[in-house]
């Protein structure tokens, strides 16, 4: 069997893209995903299982076993079908040359960062890139090949991310530009001509691999870092935490309070005040404001979040 345009993904955000494509610019033949088993053997912020799918448009769903697509169900699959062009949103894993030499037009995902690839190759960009202070994203549609995030460069999209972007609003920027990349894209392969720009002038950097025990608060840190890896890793994400009275908090929503007021006489990580249930906390070179937290332990001025 022939399958003409096939979406990979786990999360919500591969959802809303093959609504997007079905109900905007053609058909979806295809959906691989990843079964429910395999999710409990790898870390999937926002996984979303995508059988709905099938009983909403029709598409069918291949969930492979294995998040490197290389279980033996999957691969006969592949060799028993053939494929034109994939689209991956939501995949965080590479797709093995196995894979990419069966898709006739090739495989096809975003990665951004401030600059432009190879800058900013690897993990968890769009995170990074608000936990670092950028104040742009780069996002790039480009065809894989074995190595991460190589600079084949189909088109590209600028946002902003702005001091008030969580990790949630800096997705939705990121899904709107997605589906301005992926228009283009699905145009040019209606024409059977895909242009690829492989040629770049930057150089090789790479973001880490994070997990949820990255979002540990340091509290000797300045508030704005503070504040940026909470709104970084925020929902769909782990959150950011620390600890009170020996109790995990972990925090959802802050922002900068005040810098100007003296608050020397409490230490860094201390409750100054409490207000309508929101806690206010000295930071090294101001305070802030902890609007939306979960704690087993009722907190109170003067407590330490260590």
């Amino acid at each position: 069997m022939k399958y003409s345009v096939v979406v990979f993904g786990v999360k919500d955000t591969t959802e809303n893209i093959v609504s997007f494509i079905q109900e905007q610019i053609c058909p979806v033949d295809l959906i691989i995903t990843i079964s429910q088993e395999v999710t409990k053997r790898n870390q999937v912020s926002g996984y979303k299982g995508l059988a709905g799918m099938t009983e909403k448009y029709g598409i069918p769903v291949h969930e492979a076993d294995s998040y490197f697509l290389t279980d033996e169900k999957t691969q006969r699959f592949l060799a028993e079908n053939e494929f034109d062009i994939g689209i991956s949103m939501g995949w965080q894993r590479l797709v093995p040359p196995s894979v990419l030499e069966r898709f006739r037009y090739g495989i096809y995902g975003f990665h951004g960062n401030c600059g432009y690839l190879p800058f900013g190759r690897g993990r968890s960009p769009l995170n990074w890139s608000i936990i670092l202070g950028d104040t742009r994203f780069n996002l790039n549609l480009f065809r894989y090949d074995e190595r991460a995030d190589s600079p084949n460069v189909f088109a590209t999209e600028l946002f902003s991310l702005t001091p008030h972007d969580t990790i949630r609003t800096a997705q939705y920027k990121n899904m709107i530009c997605s589906k301005n990349l992926i228009r283009k894209l699905l145009a040019a392969y209606a024409t059977g001509n895909i242009a690829i720009r492989t040629e770049s002038a930057d150089f090789d950097s790479w973001y880490g691999k994070r997990t949820a025990e990255d979002g540990k608060v340091d509290f000797r840190k300045r508030t704005r870092e503070i504040y940026n890896l909470i709104r970084g890793v925020s929902e769909p994400f782990p959150g950011a935490f620390a600890f009170l009275n020996g109790e995990r908090i972990t925090i959802w929503e802050a922002h900068p309070f005040d810098e100007m007021m003296d608050f020397s006489a409490y230490r860094p990580g201390q409750i100054i005040d409490i207000f309508d249930g929101k806690l206010i906390v000295r930071t090294v070179d101001g305070s802030l404001l902890i609007d939306r937290y979960v704690c087993q332990c009722g907190p109170a001025v003067g407590d330490i979040l260590e």
